[in-house]
């Protein structure tokens, strides 16, 4: 019986036609340490190619049948794919969920397009490469981790993984895949909730819309239409989808309503595409945050969506929607997405359970003194915010994490690259807060965030009673020197706990912090554990003016056992006691 596809399910659920073609499976594969792929022909004639993969999953993984570990400055991907017959007539477009970092891919020997960025999605138009019957497809990846110019969020900068971060990621890392696409077709959607208005206003942007052509949208609620509208085909225009009775997107009631937008002509539909939206409202006011009109406060955890058997590529889509089960159950209401853009499916799980989450991106270490740097992650986080923009479960975006050297070693860089990245972030989307970095050196931000490790909850609490949006200079904020003044938008402390903790291996002494290690001195007892954690985060609950938490963190990740769970999913402690102490309720909302 042969092998199930790996990640079969359709990547994009929220833009999606029925003719796809799933690529992921076993592919041909080589490494290419010299970089010297191209040279050898390997694009007209992949035969050297005589390992092989399983995609979609990293080489430096268990699941992609390969789990080499060092270095990889370049890897070659090869397989043959035959388009369906009723595809006839119409264009083919090749669909990588990301690649790490630089892909360039060639059908038949010719080259279709290349792609900069380890994390964001991207397409090439293969039309005019496909011959009939079987076709070649080559992909190739160049991968330089420690140029210090490609973003890589918290892989490790070293042969093995280290402290904070972790084991490598080269290459195919999200499922690739085929649509079929008429020649006229919708290319891309805006689509922003309107609760105070009972509506949704929808901008679309066409590929070859001609004169005549109509944009077509209808809202189905449970399968029945619920609203509909219709104006010409013209990019940038907006129409909107009123609705006589709203129901809203809450966490304790996901509401979803079906898409299904139509490029029309006359009475044929030359186009369809299938997506959803929620009805919500997230704003601030003040140092409040609201949720339809309604204060609530921030209960996150930092969750970076590593796996043991895939790294950054979760094993099944039903591990994407666990992870979100395991974080509410022991009471968060979301999460800060840490260091890594994560695939479109967990955002759409996030729609469907009610979670609410930050997106982030992978930028720690970026060489701030570097031009091409700074370029590569603006461009780069411009494709992320535009792609996920649509999710009602993304309620801020945060583009930058822990930028403290940078602002040191290149002040006047490291402002303006802040600057203008809040500034590119605001303009693609003006309906969410932008938190310009988390933790410190703040430049420009609507959320005022620091992190702190403290596990003593005395100094902790010391720390903190200040904090009050009618007394700024009195309000802790770190770095000074090189951060703005706190200006009264919401205070959270976006990074605490880490207390470390591996089960039957507690001692009074400090244990080799390269094989084991998390924040303060490890607990001697899980009462311990608990003590920390309950009277750290009352703290933060009980303060007036503090509008949120990130507590650290979801999991363990290799060496960093510092999770609510452990790397492979194991619960550490008392789901009811951890819920009663991370759910309180808070003072902020009262």
């Amino acid at each position: 019986m042969a092998d199930a596809q790996p990640r079969p399910e359709h990547p994009k659920p929220q833009f999606y036609r029925d003719a796809w073609m799933n690529l992921n499976g076993t592919w041909s594969f080589n490494f290419d340490f010299g970089r010297s792929g191209e040279e050898k022909g390997w694009p007209e004639n992949p035969s050297e190619l005589s390992r092989t993969i399983t995609v979609p999953f990293c080489p430096e993984c268990p699941m992609s049948g390969i789990e080499y570990k060092d270095f990889i400055p370049a890897v070659w991907y090869y397989r043959t794919v035959s388009i369906p017959e009723d595809w006839s007539g119409k264009g083919v477009l090749l669909h990588f969920g990301a690649v790490d970092y630089h892909c360039k891919a060639w059908v038949n020997g010719t080259l279709v397009g290349q792609h900069y960025g380890g994390s964001s999605s991207f397409s090439f138009d293969v039309t005019d490469a496909l011959q009939s019957g079987e076709n070649s497809l080559v992909v190739c990846a160049n991968d330089d981790t420690r140029s210090g110019v490609q973003p890589g969020g918290k892989q490790s900068m070293v042969l093995h993984s280290r402290g904070a971060r972790y084991s490598r990621i080269t290459g195919i890392w999200q499922t690739v895949w085929l649509e079929a696409v008429p020649e006229h077709r919708l290319d891309w959607i805006r689509v922003v909730p309107d609760l105070d208005s009972g509506r949704f206003v929808l901008t679309p942007v066409f590929k070859h819309a001609m004169k005549g052509h109509r944009f077509r949208a209808v809202l189905l609620d449970r399968g029945e239409e619920v609203a509909s509208a219709q104006m010409p085909a013209i990019d940038g225009s907006s129409m909107a989808l009123r609705i006589q009775n709203p129901h809203p997107w809450s966490l304790s009631d996901p509401h979803l309503y079906d898409l299904r937008l139509e490029l029309v002509d006359g009475d044929t539909v030359v186009d369809r595409v299938g997506s959803y939206a929620g009805l919500r409202k997230f704003h601030i006011e003040g140092h409040k945050f609201y949720l339809n009109n309604e204060p609530i406060f921030l209960r996150l955890v930092l969750d970076q969506g590593f796996y043991p058997e895939g790294q950054w590529t979760a094993p099944n889509d039903g591990e994407l929607k666990a992870d979100i089960e395991r974080s509410m159950a022991v009471g968060f209401n979301g999460a800060r997405l840490h260091q890594k853009v994560f695939e479109e499916r967990f955002h759409y799980w996030a729609d469907k359970l009610g979670y609410l989450t930050w997106g982030e991106f992978c930028d720690w270490g970026m060489d701030f003194g570097s031009p091409q740097a700074i370029h590569n992650h603006q461009r780069e986080w411009r494709e992320i915010v535009m792609r996920d923009l649509n999710h009602p479960s993304i309620v801020a975006w945060t583009p930058f994490n822990e930028t403290i050297r940078g602002a040191r070693e290149h002040f006047e860089a490291h402002r303006r690259a802040l600057q203008e990245t809040y500034d590119l972030t605001r303009a693609l989307d003006p309906s969410r807060p932008c938190h310009d970095t988390s933790g410190y050196v703040h430049v420009c931000t609507d959320i005022f965030t620091v992190h702190d490790y403290e596990q003593d909850p005395v100094p902790f609490k010391e720390t903190y009673a200040p904090v009050s949006p009618d007394d700024l200079e009195g309000t802790p904020i770190r770095f000074e020197e090189l951060s703005i003044p706190y200006g009264g938008q919401p205070y959270v402390v976006d990074e605490y706990g880490g207390t470390w903790w591996v089960q039957g291996q507690q001692t009074e002494q400090e244990e080799d912090r390269k094989g084991s290690w998390g924040y303060g001195k490890r607990p001697t007892d899980i009462e311990e554990v608990y003590h920390r954690i309950e009277a750290l985060t009352a703290v933060l609950t009980e303060h007036p003016h503090i509008a949120g938490y990130t507590y650290t963190q979801l999991t363990d990740i290799e060496q960093e056992e510092n999770g609510i769970y452990t790397y492979d999913r194991k619960l550490k402690f008392d789901a009811e006691r951890l819920k009663k102490a991370f759910g309180a309720k808070a003072a902020i909302e009262s």
